[in-house]
């Protein structure tokens, strides 16, 4: 499930702002106090995880407006690194560089087109499995998640490692997934959409090669919390996947 227009320029600018006050919040969460107790318990969180191309981000972003809660892509944090590095000339590989790239972050670097291309996405799968690099945005990503913005009784977060390890106690975990030809076939659209030469076959593939990576790594796994939501959107539109998961959060909730 894939965006099918290229966003407008007053939705970019709003995408902008958002991740602005997203990455500010990074850097003062980073060194800010734990969070109460009792707070957390009141918080509703929704954690997402599912491969590429399989809608999570579509549907987290629909829920988030749905239940007015904050919203968190967390691979968006990880894709920016991965650039920032590729500009660089750097390795995605040398885990001494990595966590120079994380100090380094700025909010900017997360609104780049680059960080959609396939190539930052593998790089991305990289540099997601050095730990001291998930440990940093690990620390992020559950205070977010803890202690939302002003006005927000909650937080989505989408990744790999929502509800495994960010926030294994979420009350409403949702895995979202689709078959190999499915998401190839939205992905390819997606770049040619976009106006990226794509050939299927090559898009299936690298899809499938990231999907090992991404499953056979030490560190965080992709795979599904035992206690998640499956939600198979091989044959289901965004609309369909959207309401889906409304009504499994909705049943959470009770």
């Amino acid at each position: 499930i894939i965006r099918d227009r290229v966003e407008p320029a007053d939705e970019r600018l709003a995408r902008f702002v958002q991740l602005r006050i997203q990455l500010g919040q990074f850097f003062f969460l980073l060194i800010g106090r734990r969070g109460d107790r009792g707070r957390r318990r009141s918080v509703m969180i929704i954690a997402i995880d599912g491969p590429a191309a399989a809608g999570k981000g579509t549907l987290a972003r629909r829920l988030a407006q749905r239940f007015s809660l904050a919203y968190l892509d967390t691979g968006a944090l990880y894709r920016a690194i991965a650039a920032k590095m590729l500009r660089a000339g750097g390795d995605p590989g040398d885990e001494g560089e990595a966590r120079q790239a994380v100090e380094s972050l700025a909010p900017a670097d997360l609104d780049t087109p680059e960080l959609r291309e396939e190539a930052v996405g593998r790089a991305a799968s990289t540099v997601a499995a050095h730990p001291s690099v998930r440990q940093t945005l690990i620390a992020y990503q559950r205070r977010f998640a803890e202690s939302p913005p002003p006005g927000k009784s909650g937080a989505v977060l989408d990744g790999r490692d929502i509800g495994t390890v960010i926030l294994p106690d979420a009350r409403v975990k949702i895995f979202v997934t689709a078959s190999p030809e499915a998401r190839a076939d939205r992905r390819h659209k997606e770049l040619r959409e976009r106006g990226v030469e794509s050939i299927r076959a090559a898009v299936q593939r690298e899809m499938a090669e990231r999907d090992a990576r991404d499953r056979a790594r030490a560190i965080a796994p992709l795979v599904a919390a035992p206690d998640a939501y499956l939600l198979d959107t091989t044959n289901m539109d965004a609309d369909a996947a959207f309401a889906a998961a409304v009504d499994y959060v909705l049943a959470r909730q009770d």
